[in-house]
């Protein structure tokens, strides 16, 4: 990594040695311009092109990795992308919110700007994925279809990224009976603040998921991104970029 990565988050998590995993920011080297400068990663939010495409290139070097990232095109749902070969090979975006890998030097990405970034290991090392969850797509149970994917839930490790802090977010009915009419004890992350909205944890949401399908160690989830200025956060600007999380097996 070179000292113009000093800008971005290393996840803080025992991961078993060869897993790696990154988080990037707006103070990384870049050539958008305002209202997306300067490390746009998101190819659909209105940026120029040339620089996303720029951007993303430069990660490479900029970051130290062992190949381009996997980009995928997430729609909010439950797919999960299985890669296992190198991102050369991949020339269109596979439409999906997660992304798993066995392969080693196969870097996985998901885009956010307050969605819920969770990246995931084995405690041996030997496959990798990160989920992109929003609202919606956590309700849906993107997360638990990675853990299916993934196996044995007691063998892995999760943590959990940068997203809107629950000081930030405050959401209506829709939101709140999408997670507590399938899980009563999700009512825990929502704090009433006027009728018929709350602040939601989105951070324990995923929290509370990961624990019940039998991942017990989870790390991270304290990063607010709408107060946070080294992150993209779509409730704080809606025109804005994307920040990038990724993971990858040595």
């Amino acid at each position: 990594m070179t000292e113009a990565a000093a800008g971005a988050l290393r996840p803080d998590w025992p991961a078993p040695p060869g897993v790696h995993a990154i988080v990037t920011t707006r103070d990384l080297p870049g050539r958008s311009a305002a209202p997306f400068d300067r490390c746009n990663l998101g190819d659909r939010c209105g940026d120029a092109a040339e620089a996303v495409a720029a951007n993303r290139a430069s990660l490479v070097d900029v970051l130290g990795l062992p190949a381009p990232p996997h980009w995928l095109r997430q729609v909010h749902g439950t797919a999960v992308a299985m890669f296992d070969a190198p991102a050369a090979a991949q020339h269109t975006p596979r439409e999906a919110d997660a992304a798993l890998t066995r392969r080693s030097g196969v870097v996985l990405a998901v885009l956010t700007a307050d969605c819920l970034p969770v990246l995931l290991c084995r405690d041996d090392g030997a496959a990798v994925a990160t989920v992109h969850a929003g609202w919606r797509g956590l309700a849906a149970g993107v997360v638990e279809a990675a853990l299916a994917a993934l196996g044995e839930p007691a063998r892995l490790l999760a943590w959990i990224g940068p997203a809107i802090g629950a000081a930030s977010y405050e959401v209506g009915a829709e939101v709140r009976a999408a997670f507590v009419g399938a899980d009563s004890g999700a009512d825990a992350a929502f704090t009433p603040t006027r009728p018929g909205h709350w602040r939601c944890d989105l951070a324990a949401l995923a929290r509370r998921r990961l624990q019940a399908a039998g991942v017990s160690r989870v790390h991270g989830g304290d990063f607010d991104t709408h107060a946070d200025p080294r992150f993209y956060s779509y409730r704080r600007q809606a025109q804005t970029g994307r920040f990038a999380s990724l993971i990858w097996r040595a």
